[in-house]
């Protein structure tokens, strides 16, 4: 409920906050380090990598080693990805907001994006990817990298001019909102499972 509040609330105020936005766009990208656009583009191209790869090889490994916790935690993620997939591209129809280059000519746009701008896609891939692992994986070593790259991810789109630092923000809740739901979802069905079941036949 909290994270609908929030995602309502960021719309709500779009143009309360498009001057800000704006502005901070541009001490990003106009005032940019020409010698990072390359090593940018680089990490924003690795969400859809990383973010595809990182449920499918944890199910592979699972059925690999015949691991059916692990198993559980793939599944979890792969839904958490679909969950994002979707809540992303809705509120990009129901937003409908365009990228900044096409309302601030002065916007250097490094790649033509053909959808919405509001939230950044890259970054809710990257933010349900890094949310997912840290909470199935809960060690610092994994945690750590995991958000550092999500938010390296959420920074390139900026420097790129491809998205509004209120898109990357938004992004980034919707991201890991659709993992923490999927998460809790999980734990729910679990507890239940065996509520339901296992409690039943050990009492049998």
């Amino acid at each position: 409920m909290r994270f609908i509040i929030l995602l309502f609330v960021l719309i709500s105020f779009d143009g309360y906050t498009q001057n800000a936005d704006i502005n901070i766009l541009r001490s990003i990208n106009i005032n940019r380090n020409e010698n990072l656009d390359g090593t940018m583009k680089f990490i924003s191209k690795t969400e859809y990598v990383i973010g595809t790869l990182t449920p499918i090889t944890v199910c592979a490994t699972a059925l690999a080693k015949k691991d059916f916790k692990l198993l559980q935690k793939g599944v979890n993620m792969s839904f958490a990805v679909i969950l994002n997939t979707g809540s992303t591209y809705i509120l990009k129809r129901i937003v409908n907001r365009d990228r900044p280059a096409q309302t601030y000519p002065d916007i250097i746009a490094m790649e033509n994006e053909r959808f919405h701008s509001f939230p950044s896609g890259h970054t809710s891939n990257a933010f349900v990817t890094a949310t997912s692992l840290s909470l199935n994986f809960k060690k610092w070593y994994v945690i750590l990298p995991s958000y550092a790259w999500a938010t390296a991810v959420g920074y390139s789109r900026m420097h790129m001019g491809v998205h509004y630092p209120s898109d990357v923000f938004a992004g980034a809740i919707v991201g890991a909102g659709s993992a923490l739901i999927t998460y809790k979802a999980n734990q729910w069905i679990k507890s239940y499972y065996e509520k339901k079941f296992v409690n039943k036949s050990i009492e049998q």
